[in-house]
């Protein structure tokens, strides 16, 4: 069994890394903030920009060209941003993921370390208890390396095909804007 000190030392743990987890979800969420300011001062500036050049326009034609250089810019910047959001995303997601298994790793330490102070202890005869208590603790870690293997596996197939359909996504408004300039 754990003793007193050991029970307090194991709380003020999870307690760290519980404020810990917390301290990166405001960090996280400080970088969306930054971003998303960023990106209303830009497209503020941006909008002023095009809509004085609409203004200024002499005619329908020099209006009408202007629309293909607003396009290409507003796309790239979405695709940008989606990727910065992602990049936030993903980044605490990894920091939250790593700070759990660290945390599980531990436990298991414990866990184990108890375990192995109970077969030590244990009274004679209870040979198939012993056993089927090792036998579910190593279930459970095994099901537990089998998830996470499958969580990273996940994460990886989702970055992927994030970058897949992001990068078709800018080919496809690089190469409308130019039909778009040659059909005005």
């Amino acid at each position: 069994m754990m003793t007193p000190d050991q029970l307090i030392a194991a709380q003020k743990s999870q307690v760290e890394t519980l404020f810990a987890l917390g301290a990166k979800a405001v960090e996280s969420l400080e970088k969306m903030l930054e971003l998303n300011i960023q990106t209303m001062k830009a497209t503020l500036h941006e909008t002023s920009d095009a809509a004085l050049n609409a203004l200024a326009a002499k005619d329908l034609q020099e209006l009408a060209s202007l629309q293909p250089g607003l396009t290409q810019p507003v796309t790239e910047k979405l695709l940008a941003y989606s990727q910065h959001v992602y990049e936030i995303a993903s980044g605490t997601q990894a920091e939250f993921a790593k700070a759990i298994e660290t945390n599980a790793a531990d436990m298991h330490k414990k866990v184990q370390a108890m375990v192995d102070t109970a077969v030590k202890n244990a009274p004679a005869g209870t040979e198939t208890a012993v056993a089927i208590m090792k036998s579910a603790l190593s279930a459970a870690n095994n099901a537990y390396d089998s998830v996470q293997k499958a969580s990273k596996q996940a994460a990886e197939v989702v970055e992927a095909n994030f970058n897949t359909v992001t990068s078709s996504a800018l080919k496809a408004a690089q190469t409308t804007t130019p039909r778009k300039r040659n059909a005005a």
